[in-house]
Protein backbone atom coordinates (compact mmCIF):
# COMPACT_ATOMS: atom_id res chain seq x y z
CA UNK A 1 0.00 0.00 0.00
CA UNK A 2 1.09 3.43 -0.94
CA UNK A 3 0.05 6.13 1.68
CA UNK A 4 0.69 9.86 1.66
CA UNK A 5 0.51 11.27 5.16
CA UNK A 6 -1.99 14.43 5.41
CA UNK A 7 -2.45 16.73 8.28
CA UNK A 8 -5.80 15.12 8.36
CA UNK A 9 -4.50 11.94 7.65
CA UNK A 10 -3.50 8.82 5.58
CA UNK A 11 -4.07 9.43 1.76
CA UNK A 12 -3.81 5.93 -0.38
CA UNK A 13 -2.79 6.80 -4.00
CA UNK A 14 -1.06 4.02 -6.56
CA UNK A 15 1.51 3.88 -9.12
CA UNK A 16 1.74 1.78 -12.19
CA UNK A 17 3.59 2.01 -15.25
CA UNK A 18 6.88 4.19 -16.84
CA UNK A 19 6.93 6.97 -18.64
CA UNK A 20 5.60 10.53 -18.07
CA UNK A 21 3.84 11.30 -15.12
CA UNK A 22 -0.68 11.85 -15.58
CA UNK A 23 -2.60 12.10 -12.12
CA UNK A 24 -6.29 10.80 -12.26
CA UNK A 25 -8.86 11.97 -9.55
CA UNK A 26 -11.74 10.35 -9.26
CA UNK A 27 -15.59 11.16 -9.26
CA UNK A 28 -17.49 11.04 -6.23
CA UNK A 29 -18.77 7.97 -4.61
CA UNK A 30 -16.05 6.20 -6.01
CA UNK A 31 -12.36 5.01 -5.41
CA UNK A 32 -8.94 4.86 -7.80
CA UNK A 33 -10.66 1.07 -9.34
CA UNK A 34 -12.48 4.05 -11.53
CA UNK A 35 -9.35 4.06 -13.52
CA UNK A 36 -8.74 0.06 -14.15
CA UNK A 37 -10.37 -0.10 -17.52
CA UNK A 38 -8.77 2.78 -19.40
CA UNK A 39 -5.45 2.56 -17.87
CA UNK A 40 -4.29 -0.79 -20.51
CA UNK A 41 -5.30 1.66 -23.32
CA UNK A 42 -3.19 4.46 -22.39
CA UNK A 43 0.78 2.89 -22.25
CA UNK A 44 3.52 5.14 -21.86
CA UNK A 45 2.44 6.90 -19.10
CA UNK A 46 3.41 6.60 -15.12
CA UNK A 47 -0.17 6.74 -13.67
CA UNK A 48 -0.89 8.40 -10.49
CA UNK A 49 -4.11 7.59 -9.15
CA UNK A 50 -5.14 8.24 -5.39
CA UNK A 51 -8.07 8.00 -3.07
CA UNK A 52 -9.23 11.67 -2.03
CA UNK A 53 -10.20 12.16 1.63
CA UNK A 54 -13.40 9.96 2.77
CA UNK A 55 -13.14 7.73 0.10
CA UNK A 56 -11.72 4.14 -0.85
CA UNK A 57 -8.78 3.85 1.63
CA UNK A 58 -8.45 7.45 2.63
CA UNK A 59 -8.89 8.89 5.90
CA UNK A 60 -12.29 11.00 6.03
CA UNK A 61 -10.31 14.17 7.41
CA UNK A 62 -13.27 15.79 8.42
CA UNK A 63 -14.74 18.53 6.45
CA UNK A 64 -13.38 19.52 3.12
CA UNK A 65 -13.16 22.29 0.28
CA UNK A 66 -12.74 21.94 -3.02
CA UNK A 67 -9.31 23.82 -2.48
CA UNK A 68 -8.61 21.60 0.52
CA UNK A 69 -8.46 18.53 -2.10
CA UNK A 70 -6.89 20.56 -4.73
CA UNK A 71 -4.17 21.03 -2.12
CA UNK A 72 -3.76 17.19 -1.39
CA UNK A 73 -3.63 16.87 -5.19
CA UNK A 74 -0.70 19.27 -4.98
CA UNK A 75 1.02 17.77 -2.41
CA UNK A 76 0.88 14.12 -4.23
CA UNK A 77 2.40 15.47 -7.21
CA UNK A 78 5.73 17.40 -5.31
CA UNK A 79 6.04 14.10 -3.50
CA UNK A 80 5.80 11.49 -5.83
CA UNK A 81 5.75 12.73 -9.76
CA UNK A 82 8.88 14.64 -8.94
CA UNK A 83 7.95 17.84 -11.57
CA UNK A 84 4.58 18.97 -14.00
CA UNK A 85 2.17 16.60 -14.61
CA UNK A 86 -1.16 16.12 -16.87
CA UNK A 87 -3.87 16.49 -14.58
CA UNK A 88 -7.07 13.88 -15.72
CA UNK A 89 -10.23 14.79 -13.47
CA UNK A 90 -13.71 13.34 -13.35
CA UNK A 91 -16.68 15.19 -12.25
CA UNK A 92 -15.43 16.58 -8.75
CA UNK A 93 -12.17 15.23 -10.00
CA UNK A 94 -12.29 17.71 -12.64
CA UNK A 95 -13.13 20.04 -10.06
CA UNK A 96 -10.32 19.26 -8.07
CA UNK A 97 -8.30 19.47 -11.51
CA UNK A 98 -9.56 23.32 -12.30
CA UNK A 99 -8.69 24.35 -8.69
CA UNK A 100 -5.74 22.79 -8.60
CA UNK A 101 -4.37 24.65 -11.86
CA UNK A 102 -5.65 28.30 -10.83
CA UNK A 103 -3.76 27.62 -7.59
CA UNK A 104 -0.65 25.87 -8.57
CA UNK A 105 -0.26 26.27 -12.08
CA UNK A 106 3.17 25.49 -12.23
CA UNK A 107 2.57 21.71 -11.46
CA UNK A 108 0.21 21.09 -13.82
CA UNK A 109 1.24 20.72 -18.27
CA UNK A 110 -2.43 19.77 -19.43
CA UNK A 111 -5.75 18.92 -18.03
CA UNK A 112 -8.69 16.29 -18.55
CA UNK A 113 -11.87 17.53 -17.53
CA UNK A 114 -14.03 14.55 -18.05
CA UNK A 115 -17.68 14.98 -17.59
CA UNK A 116 -17.39 17.76 -15.12
CA UNK A 117 -17.95 21.73 -14.40
CA UNK A 118 -17.28 24.70 -13.28
CA UNK A 119 -19.93 24.11 -11.09
CA UNK A 120 -21.83 21.21 -10.43
CA UNK A 121 -25.77 21.07 -8.78
CA UNK A 122 -26.64 23.98 -6.77
CA UNK A 123 -26.42 24.38 -2.47
CA UNK A 124 -30.19 23.24 -2.69
CA UNK A 125 -29.62 19.96 -4.36
CA UNK A 126 -26.22 18.85 -2.65
CA UNK A 127 -28.31 19.45 0.64
CA UNK A 128 -30.97 17.36 -0.44
CA UNK A 129 -28.28 14.81 -1.06
CA UNK A 130 -26.41 15.20 1.86
CA UNK A 131 -29.84 15.11 4.18
CA UNK A 132 -30.72 11.41 2.32
CA UNK A 133 -27.48 10.11 3.24
CA UNK A 134 -26.94 11.11 6.20
CA UNK A 135 -30.48 9.67 7.05
CA UNK A 136 -29.49 6.26 4.78
CA UNK A 137 -26.09 6.10 4.32
CA UNK A 138 -25.04 5.89 0.29
CA UNK A 139 -27.50 2.51 0.03
CA UNK A 140 -30.14 5.10 -0.27
CA UNK A 141 -29.18 6.82 -2.97
CA UNK A 142 -27.31 3.87 -5.11
CA UNK A 143 -29.87 3.35 -7.23
CA UNK A 144 -31.08 6.69 -8.28
CA UNK A 145 -27.02 7.79 -9.35
CA UNK A 146 -26.91 4.48 -10.94
CA UNK A 147 -29.43 5.98 -13.33
CA UNK A 148 -27.70 9.37 -13.39
CA UNK A 149 -24.05 7.55 -13.97
CA UNK A 150 -24.61 5.14 -16.60
CA UNK A 151 -26.52 5.02 -19.73
CA UNK A 152 -29.73 2.18 -20.00
CA UNK A 153 -27.68 -0.16 -21.86
CA UNK A 154 -25.13 -0.73 -19.39
CA UNK A 155 -27.27 -0.63 -16.38
CA UNK A 156 -28.70 -3.43 -18.26
CA UNK A 157 -26.25 -5.73 -17.83
CA UNK A 158 -24.32 -7.47 -14.57
CA UNK A 159 -21.27 -5.38 -14.75
CA UNK A 160 -23.75 -2.46 -12.88
CA UNK A 161 -23.43 -4.23 -9.90
CA UNK A 162 -20.04 -3.95 -8.60
CA UNK A 163 -20.38 -0.10 -9.24
CA UNK A 164 -23.31 0.09 -7.09
CA UNK A 165 -21.99 -1.63 -4.59
CA UNK A 166 -19.18 0.74 -4.40
CA UNK A 167 -21.13 3.78 -3.94
CA UNK A 168 -23.47 1.74 -1.22
CA UNK A 169 -20.37 0.76 0.66
CA UNK A 170 -18.73 4.40 0.62
CA UNK A 171 -18.31 6.25 4.04
CA UNK A 172 -21.62 8.12 4.39
CA UNK A 173 -19.78 10.22 6.56
CA UNK A 174 -16.77 11.05 4.02
CA UNK A 175 -19.55 11.29 0.81
CA UNK A 176 -21.85 14.01 2.38
CA UNK A 177 -17.95 15.94 3.31
CA UNK A 178 -17.30 16.04 -0.53
CA UNK A 179 -20.89 17.27 -0.87
CA UNK A 180 -20.67 20.05 0.92
CA UNK A 181 -17.87 20.84 -0.72
CA UNK A 182 -19.66 21.12 -4.15
CA UNK A 183 -22.30 23.05 -2.42
CA UNK A 184 -20.02 25.23 -1.60
CA UNK A 185 -17.86 25.64 -5.25
CA UNK A 186 -18.31 27.68 -8.43
CA UNK A 187 -14.82 27.96 -10.16
CA UNK A 188 -16.09 29.52 -13.28
CA UNK A 189 -14.37 32.93 -12.05
CA UNK A 190 -10.85 31.20 -11.88
CA UNK A 191 -11.56 28.35 -14.82
CA UNK A 192 -11.80 31.64 -16.86
CA UNK A 193 -8.58 32.53 -16.27
CA UNK A 194 -6.78 29.15 -16.98
CA UNK A 195 -4.44 29.13 -20.21
CA UNK A 196 -3.10 25.83 -20.41
CA UNK A 197 -3.75 22.75 -22.61
CA UNK A 198 -7.14 21.55 -22.10
CA UNK A 199 -9.18 18.79 -23.44
CA UNK A 200 -13.00 18.18 -22.49
CA UNK A 201 -15.34 15.29 -22.35
CA UNK A 202 -19.12 14.63 -22.15
CA UNK A 203 -21.54 11.81 -22.10
CA UNK A 204 -24.47 12.08 -24.36
CA UNK A 205 -26.40 9.99 -21.83
CA UNK A 206 -24.88 11.80 -18.56
CA UNK A 207 -27.63 12.91 -15.62
CA UNK A 208 -25.07 14.20 -13.77
CA UNK A 209 -23.14 16.47 -16.17
CA UNK A 210 -24.86 16.75 -19.00
CA UNK A 211 -22.75 17.48 -22.28
CA UNK A 212 -23.99 21.23 -22.72
CA UNK A 213 -22.68 22.03 -19.09
CA UNK A 214 -19.50 20.61 -19.99
CA UNK A 215 -19.38 22.59 -23.29
CA UNK A 216 -20.20 25.72 -21.43
CA UNK A 217 -16.55 25.26 -18.92
CA UNK A 218 -14.86 24.11 -21.91
CA UNK A 219 -16.08 27.21 -23.24
CA UNK A 220 -14.48 29.04 -20.68
CA UNK A 221 -11.04 28.22 -20.91
CA UNK A 222 -9.30 29.85 -24.35
CA UNK A 223 -8.57 26.89 -27.22
CA UNK A 224 -9.83 23.84 -24.92
CA UNK A 225 -10.73 21.26 -27.41
CA UNK A 226 -14.50 19.63 -26.25
CA UNK A 227 -15.92 16.05 -27.48
CA UNK A 228 -19.07 14.41 -26.90
CA UNK A 229 -19.16 10.16 -26.28
CA UNK A 230 -22.87 9.17 -27.66
CA UNK A 231 -22.94 5.78 -25.99
CA UNK A 232 -21.71 6.90 -22.52
CA UNK A 233 -22.88 8.33 -19.45
CA UNK A 234 -20.81 9.50 -16.40
CA UNK A 235 -18.60 7.81 -16.25
CA UNK A 236 -17.15 6.94 -20.18
CA UNK A 237 -13.69 5.40 -18.32
CA UNK A 238 -16.17 2.34 -17.03
CA UNK A 239 -18.94 2.05 -20.16
CA UNK A 240 -17.02 2.78 -22.67
CA UNK A 241 -13.22 3.16 -21.97
CA UNK A 242 -11.91 2.10 -25.45
CA UNK A 243 -13.71 5.88 -27.22
CA UNK A 244 -12.57 7.73 -24.25
CA UNK A 245 -8.92 6.51 -24.26
CA UNK A 246 -9.14 6.96 -28.14
CA UNK A 247 -9.49 10.90 -26.82
CA UNK A 248 -7.52 11.08 -24.02
CA UNK A 249 -4.68 8.79 -25.48
CA UNK A 250 -3.13 11.32 -28.49
CA UNK A 251 -3.90 14.69 -25.90
CA UNK A 252 -2.07 12.87 -23.17
CA UNK A 253 1.00 11.78 -26.08
CA UNK A 254 0.88 15.72 -27.10
CA UNK A 255 1.23 17.06 -23.93
CA UNK A 256 2.26 14.66 -21.23
CA UNK A 257 6.23 14.48 -22.62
Amino acid sequence: MQVLSRPWGAMHYQVSGHGPAVVFANSLGTDLRLWDEVLPLLPGIRAIRFDKRGHGLSDRGGPVSIADFAADAAALIEQVAGGPVVFVGLSIGGMIGQALAASRGDLLRALVLSNTAARLGTPETWATRIAAVQAGGTEAIADAMMDRWFAPAFRATPALAPWRNMLARSDARGYADACAALAAADLTADTARLRLPTLAIAGAADGASPPDLVQATAGLIRGAAFHTLPDAGHLPCVETPDAWAAIVGPFLMEHAQ
